[in-house]
Order: structure tokens, then sequence, then C-alpha cells
């Protein structure tokens, strides 16, 4: 596991998009979808579009876990749903960081919660 993981996170520091499949919560089929993130060295960060309303966070909720895809390399991995107003704005500052504040305001419509994976 330790070497996938250090694949996803070799592929993920030259990514600037992945692909990440959920399960649906009502069709139970999976579902993938390309996405912005940030990244350290321990975890992933997610901040979905609409924020709670994006539909593969809703999906989240009902099973807390989701496949990454970056490059060749995949991972499952369990995941935290954040709603703390300070642990969403430090994710939102990290995909500012990356991104650029133009980007992530014009895409980012509603900055209510986040998603974080660990990675180890």
């Amino acid at each position: 596991m330790a070497a996938r993981n250090d694949s996803l996170k070799s592929a993920l520091s030259r990514a600037n998009e992945i692909h990440i499949s959920v399960t649906g919560r009502k069709s139970g089929k999976t579902i993938s979808n390309p996405v912005w993130f940030a990244s350290d060295e321990d975890k992933l960060y997610l901040l979905p579009v609409k924020g709670s309303d994006t539909q593969w966070y809703k999906n989240v909720l009902n099973k807390p876990s989701l496949k990454v895809k970056a490059g060749r390399a995949e991972a499952e991995l369990k995941v935290t749903p954040v709603s703390d107003a300070k642990q969403v704005a430090s994710v939102a500052e990290k995909f500012r960081d990356k991104y650029g504040a133009g980007d992530v305001k014009k895409y980012y419509s509603k900055l209510d919660v986040a998603v974080v994976a660990p990675l180890s």
C-alpha cells in the first residue's frame, strides 16, 4: 500500500487535475468526475465546486471513500467531509495558492465544505 501511495503522491505533484470516482447514493453506480485538488505530503484536499450542493460531495457523505486517479496512479482513499469554516477556509487558501484567487472565485460558487483524505 505504501508504494502505491508513493506513486500517487508523485503523480499528484505533477498534476493539475485528477479524476475521482464515488459511489452514487441512489444508483449505487460508480460516478467519475475530473476535479481540481491540492495536496501536501500527508493529505489530499478537495473543494466541491458548488460546496455542499455538489453531487459527488453528497455521495461522499453517504459513503466516505473515493477512488483517485492521477496519471497512471490510482488509490482508494477514505475521506473526511469537513464543514468547519476555519478548516474549509484553509483548504480554499491551498486552492488559491495553486490555481490563483481569480480562478477559484470564478469556478467555486460556494465555499462551505471540503473533503480531506490521508495519503499515508
